[in-house]
C-alpha cells in the first residue's frame, strides 16, 4: 500500500463469507484485495480455514483473525496456523485479545506475538489492534505501552507489522488519535476503521457493543447521521483525505456490519472517486 499519503486502496472485514458471497466479491474487488475473517465464538478451525481457501482461491488476501483469549491450548493455534499457512497460503494474521475470559494459555494479543513463533509458521506479518476513541476497561495509558509493546515484539521477529483501528463515526477523534500516535515516533501503516453502509440503528447497536463512547453519544443525538446512514462513512473520507498529509501512512479497513458484499460495491466505489480526485489534483 502506499507509503506517503491516505490510500484509495482498502481492506475489508467478512465474517464467515459464504461461497456464494465470495464470488460476488470476486467481481467487485480487486484481486490481492485483503480481505479478514473475522474471529467469532462459534468459530471452528475447519470452517475458517475453508474460508481462507476459499478466498485464496478466489484471488484475494486472507487475513485471518487470531482471538488470544479463545485459543484453548498451545497446539490449538500451532495446528491452526500450519493448516492456514499450508493449505491456504495465509501470510498474515489480525492478532487480537478477543473480548471474553481467557480459555486457554493466551491472556492477550501480546502472549501469542511472544510465543507462538508466528514466523517459523509462515507468517510474515501481522495486524494488531487500536482505538482512536479509547477502550472502556483498558486506560490510555496501558493501550499506548501495550501498542509499543506489540510492535517491539513483532519487530524483532521479522515481522511487518500495521495497525487497525477500531471503527469510529468520528473524523476528528481519528485525526486526532494518528496525529499522537505520529507524534509519538509510530510510522507503521495504519488501517482506518470505518463503517460500511448500514442503517443508523444497527451502527449504535454496534456501538454499544463495542464501547464506542464519543460516536455513540454523536449517533444518538442525530448529530452523526449524516456521516454514516445507508451511504456509508464518505463525509468521514473526505475530512480523512484532507488531512492525509499529518496522517503517513493509512488505508481504509472496512467494518462489514451491513453485509460483505454491500459494503464492498461501497468501498469499490469510493476507491475510485479517490483514485478520480488523486488524478485531477496532479493533472
Amino acid at each position: 500500500m502506499t507509503t506517503d499519503s491516505f490510500a484509495p486502496d482498502f481492506a475489508i472485514e467478512a465474517t464467515r463469507p459464504s461461497a456464494n458471497e465470495i464470488a460476488q466479491l470476486a467481481e467487485i474487488l480487486k484481486p490481492g484485495t485483503p480481505v479478514y475473517v473475522t474471529s467469532v465464538s462459534t468459530a471452528v478451525p475447519d470452517k475458517t480455514v475453508a474460508a481462507a481457501k476459499a478466498l485464496r482461491k478466489a484471488g484475494f488476501e486472507p487475513v485471518i483473525h487470531i482471538a488470544a483469549r479463545r485459543l484453548a491450548s498451545a497446539d490449538m493455534l500451532r495446528d491452526m496456523l500450519g493448516r492456514l499457512t499450508g493449505e491456504a497460503g495465509v501470510r498474515q494474521l489480525l492478532v487480537i485479545g478477543g473480548d471474553t475470559d481467557p480459555a486457554g494459555p493466551y491472556p492477550d494479543a501480546l502472549a501469542v506475538i511472544q510465543r507462538a513463533e508466528l514466523r517459523k509458521s509462515g507468517i510474515e506479518g501481522i495486524g494488531i489492534g487500536a482505538y482512536p476513541e479509547g477502550h472502556p476497561r483498558i486506560s490510555s495509558e496501558r493501550l499506548e505501552a501495550s501498542l509499543d509493546e506489540k510492535i517491539a515484539s513483532a519487530t524483532a521477529q521479522g515481522l511487518r507489522v500495521h495497525i487497525v483501528s477500531q471503527f469510529s463515526f468520528s473524523a476528528e477523534h481519528i485525526i486526532a488519535w494518528l496525529k499522537r500516535l505520529r507524534g509519538s515516533g509510530i510510522k507503521n501503516p495504519v488501517g482506518i476503521g470505518l463503517a460500511g453502509p448500514t442503517s443508523v440503528p444497527s451502527l449504535i447497536r454496534y456501538a454499544r457493543r463495542c464501547g464506542v463512547s464519543a460516536s455513540l453519544r454523536g449517533l444518538m443525538s442525530g448529530a452523526a447521521t449524516g456521516l454514516v446512514g445507508n451511504v456509508g462513512p464518505d463525509r468521514i473520507i473526505g475530512l480523512l483525505s484532507a488531512s492525509h498529509h499529518e496522517l503517513g501512512n493509512t488505508h481504509l479497513h472496512y467494518f462489514s456490519f451491513g453485509g460483505v458484499v454491500q459494503t464492498a460495491r461501497y468501498a469499490r466505489d469510493r476507491e475510485q472517486t479517490l483514485t478520480e480526485q488523486k488524478a485531477a489534483a496532479h493533472s
